[in-house]
């Protein structure tokens, strides 16, 4: 087993990473919880819910299962959720468990964060994208302007991985956690970049998943241990997000992963990078990796208003300045500002160069 600890102003708390964890979980549940929610997927509930609730056996255990996908993380959804809570009786000495990946882990930290003021929640990711997600304590959901718009920051009391459940990940899931690796590789290490872009997917087994996510929290810890609510450093975690976020607005949140989105963010960080420091960083090897690999790289109905729009509504502008994560080398990210005609020259530029 693989332990990792995160401090947190608000409440520090562990990281366990084991194949087969998810049959010892009630050894890391660490109180008396009065009741436990479940909540998960309809995906993840038919390959793993069972195993959880046999776990918790000795609980008063209740769950609640969501529609798989980004739609999941809204306003309807998230009342929904409170109501479920309010009517199994949850009180202020109970515990939410969110078993599932990213959409999952947000939306059900963020009930944790707000019903009653705040209780307890463990979070049990499910792939390999929710190392990023369920590490760092931000919760939230979407609203239709924008992606995580809404939201706060809030720590689980543990993480929870259990590798094993991975195996059962589509190769688009696949994909999608390995490009939020690849960004932490970028922002921490030209070694570990190097080795990611020459890794074939299609070639990955249990251990070697295992090490790249620890390495992947490892890079994460250390930058929210720095920086926890984001007034500095911690933005750097965005690299790649303000035109993946784009993307997946505008393509209503269908046709691209998250991390597939976040790829293509991340060659247009590149593109942008080498432009304004005149250096090499990789976008040539990059974007050969993502075709290797069968990323999505094109962008059907490309219109630079509505990307320039989306952009604009992010949360990491502000004052109409536009902030994107570049690098000035690899391992070597800066925060850099562009004004929206700025932006709009280096988006055309990309797209025809995509």
């Amino acid at each position: 087993m693989e332990i990792l600890h995160i401090k947190s102003e608000k409440r520090s708390y562990s990281i366990y990473i084991e194949e087969n964890i998810r049959y010892q979980i009630s050894k890391y549940v660490s109180k008396d919880y009065s009741k436990i929610l479940v909540i998960t997927d309809a995906h993840v509930q038919k390959h793993y819910l069972q195993d959880i609730l046999d776990a918790l056996h000795g609980y008063a255990v209740s769950y609640v299962s969501l529609h798989p996908g980004e739609g999941s993380k809204s306003f309807e959804v998230y009342q929904q959720l409170l109501t479920t809570a309010l009517n199994e009786k949850l009180d202020r000495h109970s515990l939410i468990l969110t078993l599932g990946g990213g959409v999952v882990g947000d939306i059900g930290g963020f009930v944790a964060a707000t019903y009653m003021r705040g209780i307890d929640y463990i979070q049990m990711p499910t792939t390999i994208l929710a190392h990023d997600s369920s590490i760092g304590g931000k919760v939230g959901i979407n609203h239709e302007q924008g992606k995580n718009l809404i939201g706060s920051f809030y720590p689980p009391t543990a993480v929870i991985y259990d590798i094993a459940t991975l195996q059962t990940l589509e190769s688009k899931d696949v994909r999608s956690g390995y490009a939020e690796l690849l960004k932490e590789a970028y922002l921490s290490s030209p070694v570990w970049t190097k080795e990611l872009l020459n890794l074939n997917l299609r070639d990955l087994n249990s251990s070697a998943v295992q090490a790249h996510i620890a390495k992947g929290i490892k890079v994460k810890a250390a930058i929210v241990e720095a920086d926890e609510f984001e007034t500095g450093k911690r933005a750097f975690l965005n690299f790649g997000h303000t035109l993946g976020h784009a993307i997946e607005h505008a393509a209503d949140f269908r046709n691209y992963t998250h991390g597939e989105a976040v790829a293509i963010g991340m060659l247009f960080a590149l593109f942008v990078s080498e432009t304004v420091f005149k250096t090499t960083l990789g976008y040539k090897q990059l974007y050969k990796w993502m075709e290797e690999n069968r990323f999505p790289l094109n962008l059907p109905h490309f219109e630079t208003e509505r990307y320039l729009t989306a952009i604009q509504k992010d949360k990491k502008t502000t004052r109409s300045v536009i902030t994107l994560v570049l690098l000035q080398d690899i391992g070597k990210p800066v925060l850099k500002d562009f004004s929206a005609e700025e932006l709009r020259v280096y988006l055309n530029r990309f797209y025809q160069r995509l």
